[in-house]
């Protein structure tokens, strides 16, 4: 199965960080998010990635680009630029990427909607850029060929970012409650899509709106109910969280050896 990964986005409200990067290359540990995600995902075989990007695209394309060079120990000789020798090997050399330029301010949809060419005439996974989760990859793909939608959506319940009271008619606080957990379920990301997606996309939408609403009315979008960890990546606080998490070794979606990166 391949993965899409929607990496073309200004990430305008983490502007500290995406003024100089686009917002899947800010760091976690020392690598971007966009390698976590795709880390993550690899430990459940999916080694053959499609990302969408747009804005400061060339930052993501030098990355993988360069991978070689910046993960193993090279040898150059000096006065001849053909002449560099890589040695050792890292732990994602059966990884295939495809970067696909989309459009600096192409919406969800219509970066979606341009991969097509990418994309093999089977069930694909979708997800953004901004984000990690410990989502059961393997779960939710059995979820999805059990019913018959053409998308299936990961669903989550976040915490509110505020406290929450209840205050009466004459303004006694009846209960207080630090950040709750909401009742009801969002968009975590972590799509199963099958090709027929395509029929409900244009080159100017967004996913979140007109297609997966078509595909609401027309009973072909289910949700995957997620309980485990899920952390968007809007503000340097999130970022910071995310840090700090990985620093203390409690990083729940780092389900491999830390020690070797």
């Amino acid at each position: 199965m391949k993965a899409v990964i929607l990496a073309g986005g200004l990430g305008t409200r983490l502007r500290e960080e995406t003024e100089f990067r686009p917002k899947p290359m800010v760091e976690v540990g020392g690598r971007p998010i966009l390698w976590h995600i795709m880390k993550y995902l690899s430990r459940f075989e999916i080694r053959d990635f499609v990302i969408a990007t747009g804005y400061k695209s060339e930052m993501i394309k030098d990355y993988f680009v360069n991978y070689e060079l910046r993960n193993n120990d090279v040898t150059v000789s000096l006065g001849n630029r053909h002449s560099i020798t890589v040695h050792g090997a890292h732990e994602e050399l059966d990884w295939r990427v495809t970067l696909a330029y989309t459009g600096h301010a192409t919406m969800t949809g219509g970066r979606l909607f341009r991969l097509q060419e990418y994309l093999e005439d089977e069930p694909f996974l979708v997800t953004y850029g901004d984000g990690l989760a410990d989502v059961r990859i393997d779960s939710l793909v059995d979820f999805h060929k059990e019913n018959s939608g053409i998308v299936t959506v990961t669903t989550v319940q976040p915490k509110s970012r505020f406290g929450m009271l209840d205050v009466s008619t004459d303004g006694l606080v009846q209960r207080f409650e630090e950040k709750p957990q909401l009742t009801g379920w969002v968009n975590a990301g972590y799509f199963i899509m099958n090709p027929g997606i395509f029929s409900f996309l244009d080159k100017d939408c967004t996913l979140e709106e007109q297609p997966l609403s078509r595909l609401t009315e027309l009973g072909k979008l289910y949700a995957f109910k997620h309980f485990g960890f899920w952390q968007p990546v809007d503000t340097y606080r999130e970022l910071t969280l995310l840090n700090h998490m990985w620093d203390e070794g409690h990083a729940p979606w780092a389900t491999w050896d830390q020690t070797r990166k």
